[in-house]
């Protein structure tokens, strides 16, 4: 399969960290963040770029990274957050994904020189993955 996004839908166990999956979107910690808790959030059908996006999936695919952005600020105690893509410039994977990053001030990032950094193991990404699932299921916080 050409696209990991479309490989990692079809793998019924797919080597990530699943935060979200439904019919619209699936939601994953990004495997080199900027900060832990950096989601990339994928809509189910492969669509390239957001202009490929059917007009039918734009309120449905924003409302899970809507809900995913609450979620991520909640869970890694974040001031705020980050949300962004890339079309087709810069897109590493050329299926539609956004980005969720939780911010606070001072965090160290500025302009677009964002270091990115790995988990320090598999321990950490899943109990990363467990805070943010948790602020998922209780949007009140």
């Amino acid at each position: 399969m050409d696209c990991l996004f479309c490989a990692f839908l079809a793998d019924p166990e797919p080597p990530i960290h699943t935060v979200l999956r439904d019919e619209v979107a699936l939601a994953f910690l990004d495997h080199r963040p900027l900060f832990p808790g950096h989601l990339l959030v994928v809509p189910v059908a492969h669509v390239p770029t957001l202009t490929e996006l059917p007009a039918e999936l734009v309120g449905p695919f924003f409302d899970r990274v809507r809900r995913l952005t609450g979620a991520t600020e909640r869970a890694m105690a974040a001031r705020g957050s980050f949300v962004a893509m890339n079309n087709r410039v810069s897109q590493s994977v050329p299926h539609l994904h956004v980005h969720v990053v939780p911010r606070n001030p001072k965090d160290g990032l500025r302009g677009f020189f964002w270091p990115r950094r790995r988990y320090a193991d598999e321990a950490e990404a899943s109990r990363t993955a467990d805070l943010l699932r948790a602020a998922l299921a209780d949007p009140i916080g």
